[in-house]
């Protein structure tokens, strides 16, 4: 029996009868759709490595997470500052300011010479990966038996843990024949387009830094239209490229095929990598304005209304070119320098875009990333991370075994460092 400290002095105390209390689990009342979420890559990476004691006698150099590490420009943080007398004494909108969507529309007809509404086909989002997120819980309705969202394979894990939280089951893409990593839309089997409701795409990719030519966008529409779903297009990557020529990005080539209205497609994009700001956390999301107005519903309750001094830096971001060109020349000098000290001793190439590396391992290792990884780490003190980490199994295959991605972040001496570490490692081969 508990008595009650809060009863009036004079009167009856309150008693609780325990007797028949149930005993409650410890995860009562959780979401049971949790217990579907693999383990993120960066965990398992972690675990990996648990029993290695890496070498003391050089630096750690981790080229496992795709964190930008070039200098912030100077005049974003100026700009971020300069907001903060007025953008903290009041709750910002959630659709933001238009003046943030205006900045973010005139970066769009700029970059892919397009026409797009700022006041109702542009919101800003927290980061990229909060909008991929929250969008799938905003169109799967899983209410509708076997709902099903399509991905590449390998991918980025948020399209994977967003589609099981949602109560959708994930479908991968399997690779096309000449195996370039360019999603084979044309395998997946009918039944499974049927029940499709959102598909995922990511160009330039990661990990593999491919960019979808304007062919394959025509498949995936002609898809669409037939079928209803959702492209959620995630263009994170867009400004770090390698060719004259910039990526092609989705707003582009439904523009360009006569998709003027983005009818079910809504483009994802990220100042972190273009203006290495991954701490600001901003981003925008563009498209189909019916999407983003019941997308923009969703994000009202969900509480993710961007900050005004976040805003503010943004604007200076969007409405400056220069600072990217300055940015993507670096990742091009890196590059150039790094890429064939690795094709001596790997099978990698410069990738269309992007800043990874998807390198295959050296025969030596029969194929397995993990243990090249591992071994890496113990003996060289470089991070990489496993190709398997990012793809599933299907039918017996893994897309991802294999291979490592290396993220090319940090500046360009440490990753020359990291690369000649790697081609001694392999040269010495692997103790028998």
């Amino acid at each position: 029996m508990l008595t009650d400290p809060r009863a009036p002095s004079g009167r009856k105390t309150a008693e609780i009868e325990l007797k028949n209390t149930p005993t409650i689990p410890d995860n009562w009342g959780m979401n049971p759709l949790l217990a579907t979420l693999q383990p993120y890559p960066f965990e398992r990476l972690r675990q990996l490595f648990a029993t290695v004691t890496p070498p003391t006698d050089r630096a750690h150099i981790s080229l496992g997470i795709g964190e930008p590490k070039h200098a912030t420009p100077e005049f974003i943080k100026t700009a971020l500052k300069a907001s903060l007398e007025t953008a903290l004494s009041g709750y910002p909108a959630t659709a933001g300011e238009l003046r943030m969507r205006e900045a973010c529309a005139q970066w769009l007809q700029r970059r892919y010479r397009i026409e797009i509404q700022a006041s109702t086909q542009i919101l800003p989002v927290n980061g990229s990966r909060e909008a991929l997120f929250s969008l799938a819980q905003a169109v799967i309705d899983p209410t509708k038996k076997g709902a099903r969202v399509v991905s590449p394979n390998p991918f980025y894990q948020i399209y994977e843990g967003a589609t099981l939280l949602g109560g959708a089951e994930p479908y991968y893409v399997a690779n096309a024949p000449e195996n370039d990593f360019s999603a084979d839309w044309q395998a997946v089997p009918e039944d499974v387009w049927r029940a499709t409701q959102l598909v995922f795409v990511c160009s330039p990719g990661n990990p593999t830094g491919k960019i979808m030519p304007l062919a394959e966008w025509k498949t995936l529409f002609e898809l669409s239209e037939k079928y209803g779903f959702v492209i959620a297009s995630d263009e994170c990557y867009s400004e770090i490229y390698f060719r004259d020529e910039p990526p092609l990005g989705g707003l582009e080539a439904a523009y360009l095929l006569g998709y003027k209205a983005f009818k079910r497609l809504i483009a994802f994009t990220s100042l972190s990598k273009r203006s290495n700001v991954p701490g600001l956390r901003s981003g925008f999301v563009a498209g189909d304005a019916a999407i983003i107005k019941d997308f923009l519903l969703y994000r009202t309750y969900h509480g993710c209304a961007m900050s005004g001094v976040v805003q503010a830096a943004s604007i200076a971001a969007w409405n400056d070119e220069e600072h990217v060109v300055e940015n993507r020349n670096l990742y091009r000098t890196k590059f150039a320098q790094v890429t064939p000290v690795l094709a001596e001793v790997m099978d990698v190439k410069l990738p269309d875009a992007s800043f990874y590396l998807w390198a295959g391992v050296p025969a030596a290792w029969h194929n397995n990333d993990t243990d090249f990884a591992r071994e890496l780490y113990a003996s060289e003190n470089v991070t990489v991370l496993p190709g398997s980490y990012i793809g599933r199994t299907v039918n017996g295959q893994n897309p991802g075994q294999g291979r490592v991605r290396m993220a090319l972040v940090a500046e360009t001496a440490e990753c020359l460092e990291a690369a000649h570490r790697m081609a001694r490692f392999i040269k010495a081969g692997r103790p028998s």
